[in-house]
C-alpha cells in the first residue's frame, strides 16, 4: 500500500485519543505497535509524528503523563484526562462524519448539468 503519512497527519490525534480511551494507559512504542497490529501493517506511525502529537494533546490538557522507572530506563505512560475522555468520542464522531463526506464526494456520479452553460 502507498505511504499514508500525509493522510495520517490530520487523524493521528483522534487515533491516539481513541486508543487511550480503549486501553486506559499506554506508552509511545505500545501505541505504534497497536496501530501496526490493528491495520495489519498498513499504517505505521513513526516516532517523529507520534511524540509531537502526544505533546500537543498534553499541552491541550487532553492527556496526562506518568513516568515509570523500569530498571535504569524511564517509560512515559499517557492517560486521558476527563476533558480528553470527552474529546475522544467527539473527535471520533467528527472524523467519521468527515470520512463519510469524503467517501460521498469521491464516489459520487458526475452531474451532467454541472458546469454546462
Amino acid at each position: 500500500m502507498t505511504n499514508h503519512s500525509e493522510l495520517i497527519k490530520g487523524t493521528l490525534g483522534t487515533i491516539i485519543l481513541r486508543l487511550l480511551s480503549q486501553k486506559g494507559r499506554m506508552y509511545g512504542y505500545e501505541i505504534t505497535q497497536l496501530v501496526k497490529e490493528i491495520t495489519d501493517g498498513k499504517v505505521l506511525v513513526k516516532e517523529g509524528s507520534l511524540y509531537p502529537a502526544l505533546h500537543k494533546l498534553e499541552a491541550d490538557g487532553l492527556v496526562t503523563t506518568e513516568e515509570v522507572f523500569i530498571g535504569k530506563r524511564v517509560r512515559k505512560y499517557y492517560t486521558l484526562t476527563q476533558p480528553g475522555k470527552n474529546a475522544a468520542q467527539a473527535s471520533v464522531d467528527e472524523l467519521l462524519a468527515f470520512l463519510k463526506t469524503i467517501h460521498n464526494l469521491i464516489t459520487a456520479q458526475p452531474l451532467a448539468s454541472y458546469g454546462a452553460a
